[in-house]
Order: structure tokens, then C-alpha cells, then sequence
């Protein structure tokens, strides 16, 4: 695999339109022999792909996608290759495959390509859900890991083929050395994959997790995260309790700031994330998954606005 992958699955379909929704009934089934082409095929033929590098399912998240497609359609063909007659597995589009089979749908649209390797196979998933931006630092920690040491390539050719920086494929796979509860933790985005860099600056587990308490407890940043290591590493304070009393003060906790998200998803009928800094700002995240989730969305603010 000695070329880049491109960037991301619409580099690979030929006159794709991804505003135009795909329909099952305007698709013809596989001939068999055909790749590079979107076909129907039946949901209950595909498997998913043993090398996804997620492994976390949101339902509520899962759930916004089938409303999505149930008042929209499908705007983006799942990936898959043919494994044997009438059987295909997934590269990408786990989410998008599940919520068809929750819904109870038969087919839906599919665009086959030759995958002769386990290496392209996993890059391929791996790219296509770092362009959709759905995974979380441990998942990309995981999968850049996996196609280290089962796909057999150095840090410099995951990086050629991901398109980032040899440092940036080590500092991710440096996360799966902290702690089971703060790895955790980056996954349900408690903490971000800044202050998990910090944190692995302090060597001794028992004080990772410490550090990692404090930063939860009093919301800290993740240059105040880096300052208080460093402080410590370099031994310019006297004892954890100088760093600690410099903490500053809990803004609205993180109970409070989850019940708001709750409401909010209720409200816009989509993802939110809410995230609050120690002086007070912070920022609303509401997220969407088409350009008619977009539209129906602005129609909502209007409203609020009106």
C-alpha cells in the first residue's frame, strides 16, 4: 500500500452528488462483477468490517440518523466488497448499515469496490471515519495501532497515508499507556486528547489519575493541565497540595451542563455538546448530518429568533 488513499470515499465514487439522496428503488442489484459502481443490495448479506476502528455505538446518535433517513433518505452509499456469492462486507458505513437494520429496511445502496488486502481495508475505514469526524481519540489511538502491528507499517507510512504528521500518529498511539479510566474518559469526552498529553508527562499511574481527578473536578484548560505538570515535573512547587490550591473555582458543574445538553437535544432534535471554560465562556456544539438536517434546523432558529 504504497499510495495514499485519498481523502475520504467521495474521492472514490465517480460522478457522485452528495446532496442528492440515494433511493433503492432507482438502483439495480449487484451483477457480480461490476465494482466502482453504487447497486441495491439486501441489508441481511453484509458483515460488518472486522478491522472498524469504532467501537463505540451512540444510540441516542444512532437514533437522530434513522429520523434522518426516514425523512431525508440515505445522501451517502455504505462501502462494501464482495466476499462470496450474494455476501459482502462492510468498509465503511457501519452506522449508516445499522440504522437500516433497526428500521427494518431490506436493501439499501452500496457501492462495491475491490479491497484485496487487510491493510487497505482498515486505512479505508479508518479514513473515511476520520473525514466524518466520528471517532474518538481512543478509536484513532486503536486503529493507527492496529495498522502498525497488523498491517505491519511504521509510523511514517501511517502518516503518509492518513495524511498527518509521523508526531501526530505517536502521540495518539501514546493514549493507550494511560490509565483504563481515563482512556474512558476521552471517550465519553470528559477530558480531550490535550489534557490526556499532559497527563502522560507524569510517569506514575496514581498520580495520572490524580491529575486527571483535578482536571474533571475543577474543569480545567489544557494549557492550566500542562502548566501544573510541567510545574511539578520541575519540581517548582513544593507538593501537589501547592499545585492544587492553585486551582481555580468549579464553573457550572458537569451535571448541570449535561442536563442543559439534554434539553437542548430535545429541543433541535439533534446532537449537543456543551462545553464550559473556568472564566465562564464556553461554546454550544449542534450537530447535523445532511443538508436537509441543516435547513430544518436554521427553520428552528428562526422560529426562536422570531
Amino acid at each position: 500500500m504504497k499510495q495514499a488513499l485519498g481523502k475520504g470515499l467521495g474521492a472514490l465514487i465517480k460522478n457522485y452528488n452528495e446532496n442528492v439522496p440515494l433511493s433503492t428503488e432507482n438502483l439495480k442489484f449487484d451483477d457480480g462483477t461490476t465494482v466502482e459502481a453504487v447497486f441495491k443490495i439486501e441489508v441481511n448479506q453484509i458483515t460488518p468490517n472486522p478491522y472498524q476502528p469504532r467501537t463505540e455505538f451512540d444510540q441516542n446518535s444512532l437514533e437522530e440518523l434513522k429520523n434522518s433517513i426516514k425523512k431525508n433518505g440515505l445522501i451517502q452509499p455504505i462501502t462494501v466488497r464482495r466476499g462470496g456469492p450474494l455476501k459482502y462486507e462492510l468498509i465503511s458505513g457501519e452506522r449508516r448499515w445499522r440504522a437500516f437494520k433497526e428500521l427494518g429496511y431490506e436493501f439499501i445502496p452500496a457501492y462495491i469496490i475491490n479491497v484485496d488486502s487487510k491493510e487497505k481495508l482498515l486505512a479505508l475505514a479508518l479514513i473515511e471515519n476520520l473525514q466524518r469526524e466520528k471517532l474518538n481519540p481512543i478509536e484513532i489511538a486503536q486503529a493507527y495501532k492496529r495498522l502498525n502491528e497488523e498491517c505491519s507499517l511504521s509510523h511514517e507510512e501511517i502518516a503518509a497515508q492518513v495524511g498527518k504528521d509521523r508526531s501526530t500518529i505517536v502521540n495518539f498511539i501514546r493514549l493507550l499507556k494511560l490509565p483504563q479510566e481515563i482512556q474512558e474518559a476521552l471517550k465519553k469526552e470528559e477530558i480531550t486528547a490535550g489534557h490526556a498529553r499532559a497527563i502522560l508527562s507524569v510517569e506514575d499511574p496514581n498520580k495520572q489519575i490524580e491529575f486527571y481527578k483535578k482536571i474533571i473536578a475543577n474543569k480545567l484548560s489544557v494549557r492550566q493541565t500542562e502548566k501544573f505538570a510541567k510545574d511539578f515535573l520541575e519540581n517548582k512547587l513544593s507538593s501537589e497540595k501547592d499545585i492544587y490550591a492553585q486551582l481555580p473555582k468549579k464553573s457550572i458543574d458537569h451535571i448541570t451542563l449535561k442536563s442543559i445538553e439534554d434539553k437542548l437535544r430535545i429541543k433541535f432534535g439533534s446532537k449537543v455538546i456543551c462545553r464550559q471554560k473556568k472564566d465562564g465562556a464556553g461554546e454550544i456544539v449542534i450537530e447535523f448530518y445532511s443538508n436537509e438536517e441543516l435547513d430544518r434546523l436554521l427553520e428552528l432558529f428562526n422560529e426562536i429568533g422570531a
